[in-house]
């Protein structure tokens, strides 16, 4: 079986700047692949060499079997493209634009149907110079899909959008994957890779940190569940250290509790306080997240610049 993507080794260096140190990853045919990390990490220039826009200084890439580097003109017709920094002609109206990159790609999806799909269909007439953050980026997706790829990428696709239309993008990117295309996603936003993504790398000055699926690497990097509650300071709540899965068991600001442990810690909490005669209104617990688990690796440090 043909990988959709394969990197090995990637380097890639601006004078003295080393964008991109040791990235290696596959993408299986079909997937959803994320590629998460700070600004400067290396996120945007490793697909950008993945589709032949920038040559590798070293290593080994193939996408769909093929070497970015030398079979570029055959990619293209292969893998559609939403870059992060992407731009039209402030005339060209939105319709045109969809109706020319048809014209290119014949045997696409109908352009019309593109226009329903990422709620553009009033703006056909808009110039792209007088749409919004949200409607540029909307229009550029749809311009990725305009040629029916087997492979799209998208670098920061809900950047600007409001949260019901990021909701609707990510339900559209999901019925792109069940098409058959395969999407690698780049994105800042936790909450889009758990949803969307199969499988994640965390990048960090240029070096993959982990990859896995969310549910894997939050199991790894930050495995562990709180549940807060509050109780009267002369309250007894030590029996908790018996219960399974609690690692531990501390006072906060005289009635404030916390229980630190693994497992379905909130449910065997309660049960325990219960069995106790204790029930708080305010029992709750945080299970943790991609975000937690992304934090973890990445040590929550932001990257601007070299590697």
């Amino acid at each position: 079986m043909v990988l959709a993507v394969e990197v090995e080794g990637l380097r890639k260096e601006y004078g003295r700047t080393v964008a991109v140190a040791d990235v290696s990853f596959t993408v299986e045919p079909g997937e959803i692949f994320g590629l998460l990390g700070p600004n400067g990490s290396g996120k945007t220039t490793t697909v950008e060499c993945v589709q032949g826009l920038r040559r590798a200084d070293a290593g080994r890439i193939r996408v769909l079997g093929l070497d970015p580097a030398t079979d570029a003109t055959r990619l293209r017709r292969l893998v559609g493209s939403q870059l992060q920094d992407s731009a039209l002609p402030d005339r060209l109206r939105v319709g045109e634009a969809l109706e020319l990159f048809a014209a290119i790609s014949p045997h696409g999806p109908p352009w019309r149907h593109l226009l329903e799909e990422w709620g553009l269909a009033d703006q056909r007439r808009t110039a792209f110079a007088d749409l919004s953050g949200g409607q540029r980026q909307r229009l550029f997706v749809a311009l990725a899909l305009v040629s029916d790829p087997r492979l799209v990428v998208l670098d920061e696709m809900t950047t600007g959008l409001d949260p019901a239309a990021r909701r609707v993008a990510w339900n559209l990117v999901e019925a792109v994957r069940d098409r058959g295309t395969t999407v690698v996603l780049v994105t800042h936003f936790m909450d889009e890779a758990h949803r969307l993504c199969d499988r994640v790398a965390v990048l960090s000055r240029g070096r993959v940190l982990a990859t896995g699926t969310p549910a894997a690497l939050i199991a790894a990097h930050q495995p562990e569940t709180v549940v807060r509650f509050t109780a009267p300071p002369d309250a007894d709540v030590s029996f908790l250290r018996g219960v399974g899965g609690v690692r531990d068991v501390a006072r906060v600001d005289g009635t404030g509790v916390l229980v630190r442990g693994s497992g379905p810690l909130l449910a065997r909490v309660g049960h325990a306080l219960v069995e106790r005669g204790l029930e708080p209104e305010d029992l709750a617990g945080s299970v943790p997240s991609l975000e937690d688990a992304y934090l973890a690796l990445t040590g929550g440090a932001a990257e601007d610049g070299a590697a």
